[in-house]
């Protein structure tokens, strides 16, 4: 596996190593040992899988409490995959990056703690699938606007967009509560 910094250090992109012949591929998509050794010893609890057609939006939603570390990656078509530093501290508060990540490129998204995360879909039936590092708990979930000019994330599709009521009505950054 290679890992590599975003404009976001903490932020990563994982890129598998592919074994592949006439018959098809196979790699590892997670080896708790072999991540260690490159800086990435997380234990992850809960896996997700998302399916959606293409123009829908998911996000950016964090929780305030139990924030989870994901790592993301496409098993079906693409998407725009999208990382906000939600960490006061952090000489990268409210910053974000983004990565296109494919069934194609097969390559991952390791989006620590204290991030709010989304993904726009691409493709007709894109499918996600994340570990996370700590539990869901709706009560303590919280979303930020997708189109927080303040933000102003360079989504690459702009029309026909795909929200959820709650996405749709999220709080600018200035406006959300955000964790401690």
């Amino acid at each position: 596996m290679d890992i590599a910094d975003t404009a976001i250090p903490d932020v990563k992109i994982l890129t598998p190593k592919i074994f592949g012949d006439g018959r098809g591929f196979l790699f590892e998509s997670w080896n708790a040992r072999s991540m260690a050794t490159l800086g990435l010893d997380v234990n992850f609890v809960q896996d997700n899988h998302s399916f959606s057609a293409k123009g829908v939006l998911r996000g950016l939603h964090y929780q305030l409490r139990q924030p989870q570390g994901k790592l993301v990656r496409v098993i079906a078509g693409s998407a725009f995959d999208v990382a906000v530093d939600l960490r006061r501290a952090s000489p990268s508060f409210g910053r974000w990056v983004g990565v296109e990540l494919s069934a194609g490129n097969k390559k991952q998204c390791w989006i620590p703690p204290g991030f709010a995360h989304g993904f726009l879909c691409l493709e007709e039936g894109t499918e996600l699938v994340y570990k996370c590092t700590d539990f869901y708990a709706p009560e303590f979930e919280r979303a930020i606007a997708w189109n927080d000019p303040a933000l102003a994330i360079a989504w690459p599709l702009k029309a026909d967009l795909l929200l959820s009521p709650k996405d749709a009505s999220a709080p600018t950054l200035a406006q959300a509560e955000l964790p401690a």
